[in-house]
């Protein structure tokens, strides 16, 4: 039993998001928002198609990086996929957005809305001092080009990780070897968490910190007027609950929308395949363990069983793709 209890999360090692087209994405992460190409890859077999519960599957999946953080591009290349509804909301239950930090507020929204992004924010906010967890955080959420949902964010000095206030000599010792990106590379710093809308949060700390092993880092109530220009929603009053692995490095933030209410939830028919999908990486200490708990707790699997790698071009050993409690999709794995 002691055992069981110590299965748990170590940290986020990605997110992962379908998207229609590689190419073009690629355009706003790297020339955007300054995210650097790590590998391209295009992967197919049963292995995959199991993981993420898609008959042959064929896969294009490119990885960024931006800081110490990596993403993932998934392009399904050969099954019809679905696109996110054009009416979407920040309370509708599909929302998961990644949140980029910026040390520079002003020029980092300058040069992003000089791409064809869909603005959610009516501009960058700042959050009033009287919210004690995130007073004075500056923030803009956007799209991409298929809909996903992104995030600005800027740190006061006494808010956010250690990291993101710090001068690092290697991005120095970079820019001088890169003098093309000077002026440019330190502006965005890399991915400080993902928020998810959900419909209740005991029930999403039930398997985020109880089953899981997470840890509550902050909670908070976002509301009046700025969090309605945040997130374009008449009146938004939103509890927000930030979580943390075991080992530092990106997070979750449940957001739980009591004005307007909850949204709408995630369809049952969506699959991996369709371009709302995201995925958060967790890198586990013990999955076949930690998937046992989880099936005795009645969470909903989308692979059939704990898939195993042997290909070297896969930066992981094992994986098995579950859902949270909303529907939001969690690949966890075992490097």
């Amino acid at each position: 039993m002691s055992n069981q209890t110590n299965v748990q999360v170590q940290r986020i090692r990605a997110i992962g998001l379908t998207v229609t087209n590689c190419d073009r994405s690629l355009n706003l992460y790297t020339q955007a928002l300054n995210f650097k190409l790590v590998s391209d890859i295009t992967v197919a077999g049963e292995d995959y198609s199991e993981l993420q519960s898609v008959t042959g599957a064929k896969i294009r999946i490119v990885t960024l990086q931006l800081g110490d953080e990596l993403i993932k591009l998934m392009e399904y290349l050969n099954v019809k996929r679905k696109p996110i509804p054009s009416d979407s909301q920040s309370n509708d239950l599909w929302f998961q957005h990644m949140a980029i930090v910026v040390s520079d507020m002003d020029p980092a929204f300058a040069q992003v809305r000089s791409f064809a992004i869909e603005f959610i924010s009516v501009a960058p906010q700042t959050i009033p001092p009287e919210n004690e967890a995130s007073g004075g955080v500056r923030a803009f959420k956007f799209k991409d080009p298929d809909g996903h949902d992104l995030e600005l964010i800027w740190f006061p000095p006494d808010k956010g990780q250690d990291k993101w206030h710090q001068n690092s000599v290697d991005a120095f010792a970079e820019r001088l070897v890169e003098k093309r990106l000077v002026g440019r590379h330190r502006l965005f710093l890399g991915i400080d968490h993902s928020a998810i809308a959900i419909s209740n949060t005991e029930q999403s700390l039930h398997f985020y910190r109880d089953l899981l092993g997470m840890q509550i880092d902050s909670r908070s109530l976002n509301w009046r007027a700025t969090q309605t220009r945040l997130d374009n929603l008449p009146g938004a009053e939103v509890r927000i609950t930030a979580l943390g692995p075991v080992q530092d490095g990106v997070g979750i933030e449940l957001l739980d929308y009591l004005v307007p209410g909850k949204g709408r939830p995630i369809p049952s028919d969506w699959k991996s395949c369709d371009i709302a999908h995201m995925q958060i990486e967790l890198v586990v200490n013990n999955l076949e363990q930690l998937v046992d708990k989880l099936q005795q707790n009645g969470v909903e699997f989308v692979s059939p069983r704990i898939v195993q790698f042997s290909d070297r071009s896969f930066p992981y050993k094992q994986g098995c793709l579950i859902k949270d409690p909303d529907g939001h999709a969690i690949l966890l794995i075992l490097e």
